[in-house]
């Protein structure tokens, strides 16, 4: 693959298939429960969940424990159905460069595996896109694909659609955080579970600072 795909047309082609596959996806990642738990349990406020996907089953575990969180996707197809599916939730189109909502209105922001499609030289902007609209304090909890280099396929679930993925190191990424003005808090890895992606998963919790 030599151009970067159109993420969006890509997951309005899968919607049905990624959400299939990966709904439940949860029930057997018990890290991933641990870190979502915690920061439902400290962020108070509105929490935005960035590339919510079709499944919106991380907007859906947090609400259910006691978060008011809106999931926001570049793919209409992946909102539609996100909608359907958690019709008692809020879901709508937008890109992550630039979010629909107020400097500092956010007191939280989840991006699992989303920004994994922004390209690398785009990651700066998209990072000081997050810190706008978290309010001093708020809390962001990113979950990545690890590795250098990016990865990629043709025929995604075999529907004549191509992904593209950019891969980072755990020292990359906190200092793009640092960077973009907030305190890296937390920082894990893990190799990936059987059924996975063979690549290593990489999560960082930070903390907007204060302007």
């Amino acid at each position: 693959m030599t151009e970067w795909p159109d993420i969006a047309r890509t997951y309005d082609a899968v919607a049905r298939d990624y959400a299939e596959r990966f709904a439940g996806e949860l029930a057997g990642k018990p890290f991933d429960r641990e870190l979502l738990d915690g920061f439902a349990a400290r962020v108070s406020g509105p929490v935005l969940d960035v590339g919510c996907g079709p499944a919106g089953h991380i907007s859906r575990y947090l609400a259910d424990r006691g978060a008011t969180v809106t999931g926001v996707d570049l793919s209409p197809a992946s909102v539609a159905l996100a909608a359907a599916t958690h019709p008692d939730l809020e879901f709508e189109v937008a890109d992550m460069r630039a979010l629909p909502v107020p400097d500092a209105g956010q007191a939280g922001l989840v991006a699992f595996y989303s920004v994994i499609h922004i390209r690398r030289p785009e990651l700066p902007a998209v990072f000081a896109e997050f810190a706008r609209v978290l309010a001093p304090g708020g809390e962001l909890l990113l979950a990545m694909h690890g590795g250098t280099g990016e990865v990629g396929a043709d025929d995604w679930f075999g529907r004549g659609v191509s992904s593209r993925a950019t891969l980072v190191e755990l020292p990359e990424l906190a200092a793009l955080l640092e960077a973009a003005g907030f305190a890296v808090v937390e920082q894990h890895r893990r190799d990936p579970h059987p059924d996975e992606y063979p690549t290593p998963r990489l999560y960082l919790l930070a903390r907007r600072q204060h302007r």
